[in-house]
């Protein structure tokens, strides 16, 4: 019976032996498959020869030897030990190769994400250069005090009509950088007051021109400050006011109520509030009012118009600030949204940022002369006539090269400002701009350059004002952010071509 055990474990261990090659052998089959094995394919070949070799060992003693329990142990033992190092051997491989794959994934995902990117930045300028053209050529035709009123109320719709279009862009931007991570919040001092003194002229505006209601509410103080990002609160409260607007029916009214809540330290609670009259939601769209292209009434589209975006990036830039938005809302009676941010209170002594100067204020463009670097003519014609309707003078350069070459053989104070572009042959904005501030002349280091460009991205305005310009305006561009930014800058620039003028005519 004895030997009966004995022979029985050192068959068990030998059955084992056999299982134990044969997963080895898998195991370095599917290694040289997965991975470049080619040169290391002695090192897998190596242990695959010790296993056979141990077999052949326990044949061997089976056959010929006269093994005791010592031995029955060992051979035994030794077969299970094998087999749980092969085990942990290919989960650990496992393990490796499936790390490898997901590092693979992530590095395909980043550069299908880059990828996306540059698709989008590209369209966003192919599609914004021939905006630029309509929009601009319909302001020209705007500002004509001859036009009859029939022609006026049709560009007036192609106004609304182009930039709506141009809303939609930015929304799929918008929706873009968020997908890829790429929108940041930036932390600056700003005031409250102010904030919402401009978010309530813009809606004010649109509630009167639809005929609506509208009432407006603040404790917050005027001296009140604090740290984050405006730009993006402001995109926060505009989008969700303008669709208050956007669906209720006249003689309806929208109501905006801003009060502080909690505090703590140097922290503050502001609640905004949003209620209106208008069409409403139903119970079950509430779930998903936040999701992208998420329309309740499919028909709204045509009607209002909208790209079903503009909560979903509202929603993600809150959750950005750790904050959190809320919508009530029942059909044929109204909708109710509660924005809740917690902000940084800034310190008393901060100073508040300053308000652009008016037009009696600042500078008056009348006589100034501006250096065009634009390489589409049809662009830099309506750019041109634009700023002759300011009674402005422009020179234009066909790229970034000649932009150079003009402005530095022109005598200094000829030029007051370079409207830049950046996507141009030869020589780019960017390098331009580079290249006039680097000129040793007195008005190289202070000429206003405004980066005038269909680039939209925030990398883009990073990359402007790192290159030495003033300020960045996307196309298609507003008319009157830009003269109203040429009159702040020019301004504040110590020098300029209608100042040279004039100590010319002095003389």
């Amino acid at each position: 019976m004895l030997r009966v055990v004995i022979y029985g474990m050192i068959l068990l261990g030998a059955a084992l032996m056999i299982r134990n090659i044969i997963r080895y052998a898998r195991f370095s089959r599917d290694v040289r498959k997965k991975g470049d094995w080619a040169k290391e394919r002695t090192i897998l070949y190596v242990p695959l020869v010790l296993l056979i070799g141990f077999f052949f060992g326990y044949v061997t003693v089976g056959l010929f030897g006269n093994p005791d329990w010592v031995i029955a142990g060992i051979l035994f033992f030794g077969s299970v030990f094998v087999a749980i190092v092969v085990e942990m051997l290919q989960r650990v491989t496992d393990r490796i190769q499936a790390n490898g794959q997901l590092e693979a994934r992530l590095l395909a995902a980043e550069e299908s994400n880059k990828a996306k990117i540059s698709f989008m930045s590209n369209m966003s300028h192919e599609i914004r250069t021939p905006m630029n053209a309509i929009i601009g050529i319909d302001s020209v035709a705007l500002r004509d005090p001859e036009l009859s009123p029939h022609a006026r109320e049709q560009f007036e719709k192609i106004d609304a009509s182009a930039r709506h279009l141009l809303g939609l862009i930015n929304d799929i931007l918008d929706m873009s950088r968020i997908d890829s991570g790429r929108m940041e919040l930036k932390p600056e001092v700003f005031s409250a007051a102010e904030l919402l003194e401009q978010v309530n002229e813009i809606i004010r505006s649109q509630c009167d021109e639809k005929g609506l209601t509208y009432l407006a509410r603040s404790d917050v103080g005027a001296e009140e400050r604090y740290v984050g990002d405006a730009l993006k609160l402001k995109q926060v409260l505009i989008n969700i006011l303008g669709n208050a607007v956007k669906f209720t029916p006249k003689p309806g009214s929208v109501t905006f109520t801003e009060e502080k809540t909690a505090a703590y330290d140097d922290r503050q609670t502001l609640r905004f509030t949003v209620k209106d009259t208008g069409i409403g939601m139903g119970k079950d769209f509430l779930a998903h009012i936040f999701e992208p292209f998420s329309q309740e009434d499919g028909t709204r589209t045509s009607r209002y118009g909208g790209s079903g975006l503009g909560l979903s990036i509202t929603k993600s830039i809150v959750d950005m600030m750790n904050g959190e938005i809320l919508a009530e809302s029942e059909k044929g009676v109204g909708t109710t949204f509660t924005v809740i941010v917690t902000l940084k209170r800034a310190e008393s002594a901060a100073p508040a940022a300053q308000t652009p100067e008016t037009a009696d204020e600042a500078a008056a463009l009348a006589g100034r002369r501006v250096l065009i670097a634009e390489d589409m003519e049809l662009n830099a014609e309506i750019l041109t006539e634009l700023l002759e309707l300011e009674d402005m003078a422009a020179d234009r350069a066909e790229n970034g090269q000649l932009a150079l070459e003009l402005f530095s053989g022109s005598p200094p104070g000829t030029y007051d400002a370079i409207l830049m572009d950046m996507r141009m042959p030869v020589m780019d904005g960017l390098a331009a701009a580079r290249a006039i501030r680097a000129l040793d002349r007195p008005d190289a280091k202070t000429i206003p350059i405004i980066a005038l460009t269909a680039n939209a991205f925030e990398e883009d305005v990073q990359s402007a004002l790192q290159a030495g310009m003033n300020a960045h305006l996307s196309k298609p561009v507003d008319t009157d952010k830009l003269f109203a930014l040429l009159r702040e800058l020019i301004s504040s620039a110590p020098t300029g071509a209608a100042d040279a003028q004039k100590e010319g005519s002095e003389c």
